[in-house]
């Protein structure tokens, strides 16, 4: 699907996306991607042939070990993971909860844990919540209100050997930061401390990397990168094995399996698997699946970066719009105000102009706050995928320019 040296043919990308065809533009890709075809038919798929539970001597319950095998080893390729140590679950929340839940069973009272005001709720809340109930105290770490960025030398002050846990996320899904996970991640890690790091919005913009990154937790969530509604958190099998979660007494205690409460949703981790594949797929190469989703991942930055640009530098020249921040590295999602407006009226305006754009504080909480915006409602946020075009910049640049308060 290249054309050129590392192009996307965004017009075959297109093509692989049936929902397209309501001829939206579709900015909202931070809130959840559209779905290609072989997602949903493999996931149909799935639902039309005998699967049973797991356990079972008979084909249709090895089809059920096939599948979940399958989406392990996918969001394993996709992270540079291992798939024995991939976590599977309905949300990335849902898993966070679950991990904050068996990490606190290791804490004292006394012990530190390190979060970001940059962060999605999902990786704030458990851990403020789970630290109260253990007696740990919760240090912040402040984000740089003018630009948006989270600075990692903070965390020098912010680290000590009662610190247990770091938790700070790849890229915002607000502003599009993208802080230094690995210089974050190794100050923490100097002093002994765990990193978990929230992935979910850096998964369908950058090639990631868990050992580069130095996080001993990493969550993703498919429905961010053209899956199902499956979450993934990824960490080394024998770290896991020191953890003890809250599970059912009949159900495994094996590693990752302890982890996973209920009957799993079979056909949804088939349309992982092939999430996983359309990725791998977005640009011309050989070699294993992680070298292809390599080569895609860059692809799809620079057809990405390109766009974000002029839609960036457009949107920053108007002078009835504030874009919040101005990350030093960031992916192609941005947030802005419109003077007079509030930014439910602005997205409501560029709904009737067939764009797609989500107002609210985006789970950002934290970050809003210190920003100064919830108190207006928050604002605007813009997102593109590897499916959006020039022709849609446009149109955003176009609606944009010509909003003006009923």
């Amino acid at each position: 699907m290249a054309t050129g040296e590392g192009r996307l043919d965004v017009a075959r990308v297109r093509g692989l996306f049936p929902a397209l065809s309501d001829g939206y533009v579709h900015a909202d890709g931070p809130a959840g991607s559209l779905v290609p075809e072989n997602v949903a038919h493999a996931v149909g798929s799935v639902m039309r042939m005998p699967v049973a539970d797991r356990g079972g001597v008979f084909p249709a319950s090895g089809r059920a070990e096939a599948l979940v095998a399958g989406a392990r080893a996918a969001v394993a390729d996709l992270v540079g993971g291992r798939a024995g140590g991939v976590l599977l679950g309905p949300s990335t929340t849902t898993l966070t909860y679950g991990m904050a839940r068996a990490l606190a069973r290791t804490w004292r009272p006394g012990d530190e844990i390190v979060l970001s005001r940059l962060d999605h709720d999902a990786n704030i809340r458990p851990w403020v919540q789970l630290a109260a109930t253990a007696g740990v105290q919760v240090r912040w770490a402040e984000v740089d209100i003018e630009t948006g960025d989270l600075p990692a030398w903070q965390y020098a002050e912010l680290l000590n050997r009662r610190t247990r846990l770091v938790a700070v996320t790849a890229a915002s899904n607000a502003l599009g930061t993208r802080p230094d996970v690995a210089d974050i991640a190794a100050q923490a890690q100097a002093v002994g401390a765990l990193v978990y790091v929230d992935a979910v919005h850096a998964a369908p913009h950058v090639f990631l990397d868990k050992a580069s990154l130095g996080a001993d937790f990493l969550a993703v969530s498919a429905y961010k990168w053209c899956g199902p509604h499956v979450a993934a958190v990824v960490a080394d099998p024998d770290l896991l094995e020191h953890l003890r979660p809250d599970k059912l007494l009949p159900s495994s205690d094996r590693v990752p399996d302890r982890f996973e409460t209920g009957a799993p949703p079979y056909e949804l981790y088939a349309g992982v698997s092939a999430a996983v594949d359309h990725l791998a797929g977005l640009c011309a190469a050989g070699g294993t699946r992680r070298d292809r989703l390599r080569a895609s991942m860059a692809a799809v930055a620079r057809h990405e970066g390109d766009l974000f640009d002029w839609l960036d530098q457009a949107l920053r020249a108007m002078r009835h719009v504030q874009v919040l921040g101005e990350p030093e590295r960031c992916t192609p999602t941005l947030s802005f105000t419109v003077a007079h407006m509030r930014p439910r009226q602005v997205a409501a305006e560029l709904a009737r102009a067939g764009i797609c754009a989500w107002d609210g504080d985006f789970y950002a909480r934290e970050l809003f706050d210190a920003l100064g915006v919830n108190e207006t409602g928050g604002a605007v946020r813009l997102g593109l995928m590897h499916y959006n075009t020039a022709d849609e910049v446009g149109r955003i640049v176009d609606a944009v320019a010509g909003l003006r308060p009923r």
